[in-house]
């Protein structure tokens, strides 16, 4: 079927059921952000294969709800498709409810899948909609359309020790249900595949880039339960789980579950990490406490041995890199490189290295005008040759047994214009400012953010996109609570946080910069003033200089610079080769 046919098809089901709009989402019952085969619904019905968006069908439009960083890839992919692109004006927000507002009569019927729509857009959907009578209805126009629709995954989930994690299941367990007497919960659900990984030591390959297995967890006043495919597990693992107090059931069992919980129970719900389905399975007279899954709240402070085993992967990553950045220098021009090419490449560099289990995320390899796509995916049409000449900006990261790596490095190939010179400068500095800054305990992540765009904001420049997001331990590449963005969340930056800062400048039709590196939060002082915190840079990988204007930097930026790429040179050379730690020693030196 054509994307058009398929349109057509979902719009003859809503007739049947009279239904005048229809929401796809980019999620799955887990409300993912990356989701398995299964799940990818936008991709199955318009074509479009970023991971944000959301689609909304009426008989006389059908229209893809997405942000700034996937314009240009959404405006080609929708082509020939039925859809249209409509342009959010803030990122992560659900401003098509407002749309269906406006747009539909009195009365009408809005239906949805509700296992792929959260507690929250649920709600909101019906708050917003229910002055004008609009009847909320759960249906699923594209299964009886999908006639090849994969199979949700089968892989094998395992365990993870102790040596890595630092803390035991038995453990976790203990400090969630503690929250959970806080709280006055007898139960909590947990739907969010990271925060079930992180409770219950628990690793898979379900979803692509995200080292998570398909599960539910419920947690009541006596017992634990797992739900999972129990053929996921080995008989070694389920034991282990079971002396730690956890029940095996299986996968879709949770809907009995949690139907027939005691009438006068109260459960904790994160709303934004559960699905509406589920929620809507809860029985008449069941209290719900809506808040934020404590284990997020744990598992975004890695304790001493995360730190230890991070900074581990670092050196691994670093080395990976520095191979990386040489081969690129040697070979450029000289053979043919292009955009897929080099990504292969620093992903066969990465798999050499100890303990290395796949990429965190899809390699953004961007050349010239590609850089300016903060989300660009190359394909086989898109692939372009690399020259020596322009910038070739490179965001990758690797998932290792022992941690999760993200990093943004731009390459100059040669014969750089001064726009691309001091854009590249400007986005050093405004990294730096970030990474070096002092700031108070309770500072939140929206001034952190801030303080890194100021050096832009100076030169009338800004990013579209967040400053910085928390970073999972052998997990997600994107983690929470906390985030350095410009939203006004509640959370402080604390002691032991993974974050990244990673600001940019985009030039679409020439070139793009951003330069990321990973920090951890740590204590800086205690002084009258109370206590002070800063960020120490795990992130091991060579800054290039050669596109540094001096005059735009401040001399305490300039000093940061150097000591960082000295740094750099003296954590990896020793595990580098003779060539390759000549090679970075000649680059790292001081500016």
């Amino acid at each position: 079927m054509t994307y058009q046919e398929k349109l057509a098809a979902v719009r003859k089901q809503m007739a049947e059921q009279h239904a005048d709009a229809y929401i796809i989402t980019s999620s799955d019952p887990h409300m993912s952000e990356y989701v398995p085969n299964h799940y990818k619904c936008l991709e199955f019905a318009s074509g479009f294969t970023g991971s944000a968006g959301t689609l909304v069908v009426t008989q006389h439009f059908a229209g893809l709800w997405t942000d700034f960083r996937y314009f240009t890839q959404a405006t080609e992919q929708l082509a020939n498709s039925g859809y249209k692109l409509v342009k959010l004006k803030i990122q992560h927000t659900p401003e098509y409810i407002d749309w269906l507002y406006q747009t539909l009569p009195d009365g009408a019927v809005v239906a949805f899948d509700d296992k792929l729509l959260s507690v929250t857009l649920g709600q909101l959907l019906q708050s917003k909609l229910a002055d004008k009578n609009i009847t909320l209805k759960s249906f699923d126009f594209l299964d009886t359309i999908w006639a090849d629709r994969p199979p949700l995954p089968m892989k094998k989930a395992f365990l993870i020790n102790e040596k890595y994690t630092g803390e035991s299941v038995a453990s976790k367990l203990q400090r969630v249900k503690a929250s959970l007497k806080i709280q006055k919960a007898d139960y909590q659900l947990i739907s969010s595949l990271d925060d079930i990984a992180w409770l219950f030591n628990i690793r898979g390959e379900d979803v692509t880039y995200n080292p998570v297995v398909l599960s539910f967890a419920l947690l009541g006043p006596s017992e634990t339960t797992l739900f999972i495919d129990v053929n996921k597990l080995t008989a070694e693992d389920k034991t282990s789980l079971h002396h730690s107090g956890v029940q095996i059931s299986g996968y879709s069992d949770v809907e009995d579950a949690l139907a027939t919980l005691p009438a006068n129970a109260t459960i904790f719900i994160d709303p934004k990490r559960n699905c509406f389905g589920l929620y809507n399975l809860l029985p008449a007279g069941v209290s719900i406490v809506q808040e934020t899954n404590p284990s997020t709240y744990f598992k975004a402070i890695k304790n001493p041995i995360e730190v230890v085993n991070m900074r581990s992967v670092m050196i691994r990553d670093g080395v990976a890199l520095t191979q990386f950045f040489k081969w690129i220098e040697e070979n450029i021009g000289k053979i043919k490189i292009t955009e897929m090419s080099a990504a292969a490449q620093l992903k066969e560099f990465r798999a050499a290295q100890a303990g290395f289990a796949g990429a965190s995320f899809n390699i953004i390899a961007g050349y010239k005008a590609h850089g300016a796509l903060p989300h660009y995916a190359a394909t086989a049409e898109s692939d372009s040759e690399i020259l020596p000449e322009g910038l070739f900006l490179v965001d990758s990261g690797g998932q290792y047994h022992y941690g999760t790596t993200d990093i943004t490095r731009v390459i100059p190939l040669g014969n750089n214009t001064e726009e691309e010179r001091t854009d590249y400068t400007l986005v050093l500095k405004a990294m730096i400012e970030g990474s070096k800054t002092f700031f108070p305990k309770g500072t939140k992540g929206y001034q952190i953010d801030a303080i890194c765009r100021k050096p832009l904001w100076d030169y009338k420049i800004n990013y579209g996109h967040g400053t910085g997001h928390g970073i999972g331990f052998y997990l997600n590449v994107h983690e929470g609570p906390q985030a350095f963005n410009g939203t006004n969340n509640p959370v402080a930056v604390d002691l032991g946080m993974i974050t990244s800062i990673e600001p940019g400048v985009y030039r679409p039709g020439r070139h793009g910069v951003r330069i990321e590196n990973l920090v951890i939060t740590i204590a800086a002082e205690v002084n009258e003033f109370e206590e002070f915190y800063t960020f120490e840079t795990l992130t091991l990988a060579l800054i290039d200089t050669s596109l540094v204007k001096k005059d735009l930097l401040e001399t305490h930026q300039i000093a940061w610079l150097n000591n960082y790429n000295q740094t750099v040179f003296e954590k990896l050379s020793p595990a580098l080769s003779a060539d390759e730690a000549a090679w970075l020693k000649n680059k790292s030196r001081a500016i």
